[in-house]
């Protein structure tokens, strides 16, 4: 039995979590404060290009569209915009403390369409069957789990829904040992996770990439 318990330790230990790096920051309540203060910038219009985004997404009028790893919910305007009142948005996030933040900028903002979701490292826990769009705008490389993430926004996406990865390049972040993967191989790790990638391209100019995929 000890044999046994070593052994399974030393498994443990030799896959840590994937974006271990990337998340040290968000490990601590004034962690996620310092983070919270990046994520409602207000020259995030000018880098992030939320209506570019919107636009690519190709969203319209009644969608229901996820916002995973909504954060302080800086993107539910602009989701909000686009699907209208009779879509749905759901925002997700595994941090109550950032949930708490998008749920008063919601309310401050007049969005009563949202639907707030605390996941889990392993589990967007989306309702199964509803989603026709789920973004993940500058959050996959920190996913720790990343297949059983895929899993879950797979089951929560309907039949031929659609999945957004925006997110870095490795040289076009400030510290690339915190992008857990450049552009090729997250489309690699995903098709390998039961999506069809429909296309990949520069969003941001030499710092972010667009890649959209098909739930199979």
């Amino acid at each position: 039995m000890r044999i046994t318990l070593l052994l399974a330790f030393a498994a443990l230990s030799a896959f840590p979590q994937a974006a271990d790096y990337a998340n040290s920051g968000y490990k601590t309540k004034e962690g996620r404060e310092r983070v919270a203060t990046t994520l409602s910038s207000h020259d995030r219009d000018t880098s992030q290009r939320p209506l570019d985004l919107v636009k690519a997404l190709k969203l319209s009028p009644g969608m229901t569209v996820a916002d995973i790893g909504t954060g302080v919910g800086y993107m539910l305007p602009f989701l909000h915009e686009a699907v209208g009142p009779n879509g749905k948005i759901v925002a997700e996030d595994i941090f109550p403390d950032f949930l708490e933040k998008a749920k008063v900028y919601a309310t401050e903002k007049k969005i009563a369409n949202v639907e707030f979701v605390q996941g889990t490292e392993k589990d967007p826990r989306l309702p199964p069957a509803a989603v026709d769009i789920a973004l993940v705008l500058d959050a996959y490389h920190h996913f720790d789990y990343p297949a059983e993430m895929l899993a879950g926004l797979a089951k929560g996406l309907k039949p031929g829904g659609r999945l957004a990865i925006v997110d870095f390049y490795k040289n076009g972040f400030r510290d690339p040992k915190h992008i857990r993967l450049d552009e090729a191989d997250v489309i690699k790790e995903i098709e390998a996770n039961g999506f069809q990638l429909i296309s990949s391209e520069p969003f941001t100019e030499k710092r972010q990439f667009i890649a959209l995929f098909r739930k199979k």
